[in-house]
């Protein structure tokens, strides 16, 4: 039987500032439990909250990067339900009137991209949590979280399949971490992702959907989806109903779990916040957000293509991050337009190679754009084999010098002088005259042998392409 998926995620992404939306509590993470719960948080008597600036300043920074519409007024509403974890007995959150609304997100599935719309972004405050390891039966409550600055982010039902998801989770945190409001940093909670996932028929109405609920990583993203997709599909084909809930993933298990029948919005009696009025957001306010905002993964990529000649393929991955589409673009600006591919080719190469190595980011990069850009001239203009280049890269990134240092100091300068390399080569041909004959009587494994005795009589310094010319050449003789 065909079934059609059909998936819309909600996305909350914590957001980079300082202190809480509503109170001036440290937001840093992995403090002892409950010491940045500060009365605001807990909604003691007679406090009242104040809106973050720098909160709504990042809202705005993802409107503007999604091409949505940012409201000039916005209210914020109290959701209200009842667990140990939530101090206040309700969530300052926005319902019927967000921040922003609309906008889209392109994403790249292989040879094709896909459009997905955005129904909304909202601020909010994050709950508490709840502890259940070393109490004795019991659970405990660390309410450091409370009061955390989210944005949470929902999709129209656009997705198609758990790949789909996936592709626009890691394209959304990607966004939020190339503009600058949320670190993206998935183990400590900072992006996790509920997937709303149901089945129909195709052309039939939507399904009946189930939740699943914070899935902080993009593996496990998958697995959820999949395992939610084939369960619904299975009770379906056996001629039972879906029943609309909240579940849990559970990756030990590789399976989702009921938690709790699902809410309408209805259940949670949202009203405006008394304590705080609405949000005005002014014209003149988005202009200078927007002013500062930096240049789009989009429009960045469009420029890597026509300014450097790139493919889409090697645009796209040197605008994946904007760590590694920084550390580039200021790498080709210190060589000639030719070069850049070069430059690409390194960069998504040697240098994200010895990071991974490492276990650094590109931000960590102890080498600066100039100076690659240095070691990358001289294998353009011929002073260094492919070999030599990985031994210069070698020593620089251990802080051995400039590549010019280097390559004076271990006399690494590659042979290209033709005068010289034909001498060689007269030597190495005279030197095994039965190979030289093998190769003259069609054998073509004895040119690689000769080449590879040129190489070593050159301890490694002639210059590959035009040895091998002047090889052919000589034996041609």
């Amino acid at each position: 039987m065909t079934w059609e998926v059909v998936i819309g995620l909600e996305t909350h992404a914590q957001l980079s500032t300082a202190s809480k939306i509503f109170s001036g509590a440290s937001t840093a993470f992995g403090a002892p439990p409950n010491t940045q719960a500060s009365a605001v948080d807990i909604a003691l008597p007679g406090v009242l909250p104040v809106a973050n600036r720098g909160a709504v300043e990042r809202a705005i920074r993802f409107g503007l990067a999604v091409g949505g519409r940012i409201h000039e007024r916005s209210i914020f509403a109290r959701k209200n339900y009842f667990y140990p974890d939530l101090p206040k007995g309700y969530q300052i959150s926005q319902y019927e009137q967000p921040i922003v609304t609309g906008g889209t997100i392109r994403i790249a599935l292989g040879e094709r991209e896909k459009l997905v719309r955005l129904t909304r972004a909202h601020l909010e405050e994050d709950a508490g949590k709840s502890l259940h390891e070393d109490f004795h039966g019991m659970s405990g409550i660390d309410l450091n979280r409370a009061g955390t600055p989210l944005l949470e982010i929902v999709t129209e039902p656009d997705l198609n399949s758990a790949e789909e998801a996936v592709a626009y989770a890691r394209t959304l945190h990607a966004l939020v971490r190339w503009i600058g409001i949320c670190d993206g940093n998935m183990q400590e909670g900072s992006f996790r992702c509920d997937a709303n996932v149901s089945i129909r028929r195709p052309g039939a109405a939507l399904g009946t959907r189930c939740e699943v609920k914070n899935l902080n990583s993009f593996r496990f993203l998958e697995r959820a989806i999949q395992f939610e997709v084939a369960r619904q599909r299975e009770i379906l084909e056996d001629g039972g109903y879906i029943v609309q809930e909240t579940r849990l993933y559970d990756p030990d298990r590789d399976e989702t779990r009921s938690m709790r029948s699902k809410e309408d919005a209805q259940d949670y009696r949202y009203f405006p916040d008394p304590d705080l009025l609405p949000l005005a957001v002014g014209p003149e306010w988005i202009g200078e957000v927007e002013r500062a905002m930096p240049e789009l993964p989009e429009v960045r990529r469009a420029r890597f293509m026509r300014q450097y000649d790139l493919s889409p393929y090697d645009a796209g991955v040197l605008t994946a991050g904007r760590e590694i589409s920084d550390y580039f673009d200021a790498l080709a600006g210190h060589l000639p337009p030719q070069h850049a591919k070069l430059a690409a080719n390194w960069v998504m190469g040697e240098v994200a190679a010895r990071l991974n190595r490492d276990g650094l980011d590109f931000e960590q990069v102890p080498l600066s754009g100039s100076a690659l850009a240095g070691l990358l001239a001289r294998i353009a203009d011929g002073t260094l084999s492919g070999k030599m280049a990985k031994e210069v890269f070698e020593a620089m990134w251990t802080g051995g010098g400039s590549a010019e240092q280097i390559i004076e100091v271990r006399g690494l300068r590659q042979i290209s002088d033709s005068g010289a390399l034909e001498q060689l080569v007269a030597e190495v041909v005279q030197a095994n005259p039965a190979q030289a004959a093998e190769y003259r009587s069609g054998k073509e494994k004895a040119f690689n042998f000769l080449v590879g005795q040129c190489m070593k009589a050159s301890k490694g310094k002639a210059n590959p392409a035009q040895l091998s010319e002047i090889l052919k050449k000589t034996l041609g003789s």
